[in-house]
């Protein structure tokens, strides 16, 4: 005897099913923001770790504007009838004030401080580096030099300091306060969206008080040396 097919078979019932589906869009938009947040999100998280680099950049170079100003302010309250000099505890002070600027990205950790006075010579006239002082953890060194066998007088001749074409000079009997900043920057979101950021910000200003450059800095037990 020949059976027959069920009516209501499989394939049948399948066909029926996607019919029914096909007029109904009520989890269109359920797929596609299924679809679309994950790339929504990255570029989200990406524009803020780019707003977020750019605006510890800019604190970066506005830290050190402010210590080479400073720095170069050393001295102008003093009132006394002799001529000021730069102590160790007129640069631990800056340096600390400093530290304590650039707190909330952790410059302390993450970076190194470097206030430079560079001067002329007298009887060379060459520029030279005559004390350095440091802070931050990070192991970096000046690109120009120290108040050591580097300082312009011995070692390599230091024709100024900053970028070629543009170098910055002492004049004779003033002194200018060089600031250099190095600083790792820390991302948001790991290296997702970027690798190893170091930032570089220098500035530097003229003394302006009338200060007392031969000893350099006076006085003992300060903690900012260069090691």
């Amino acid at each position: 005897m020949k059976l027959s097919r069920p009516k209501n078979s499989l394939a049948r019932v399948g066909r029926r099913l996607i019919k029914r589906l096909r007029p109904d869009s009520a989890g269109n938009a359920a797929i596609e923001m299924a679809i679309a947040l994950p790339v929504l999100i990255t570029m989200g998280m990406y524009g803020t770790e780019i707003a977020y680099m750019a605006s510890v950049n800019m604190q970066v170079s506005q830290i050190a504007t402010s210590l080479a100003d400073n720095s170069s302010r050393l001295g102008q309250t003093d009132n006394s009838s002799i001529t000021p000099t730069v102590t160790e505890t007129d640069i631990d002070s800056i340096m600390g004030g400093t530290l304590r600027q650039g707190s909330d990205i952790r410059l302390s950790e993450n970076g190194r401080v470097i206030l430079t006075s560079l001067e002329r010579d007298e009887d060379s006239g060459r520029q030279y580096i005559h004390w350095q002082r440091c802070a931050g953890d990070f192991d970096k060194d000046s690109s120009y030099g120290d108040d050591g066998s580097n300082n312009g007088l011995s070692g390599e001749e230091i024709l100024g300091l900053g970028r070629p074409g543009s170098l910055i000079t002492a004049p004779a009997g003033a002194s200018v306060m060089y600031a250099e900043i190095f600083f790792q920057y820390q991302p948001l979101f790991g290296d997702i969206f970027v690798g190893n950021v170091n930032f570089k910000k220098e500035a530097a200003f003229l003394v302006r008080d009338d200060r007392n450059l031969t000893p350099g800095v006076t006085g003992s037990g300060g903690t900012s040396a260069c090691s």
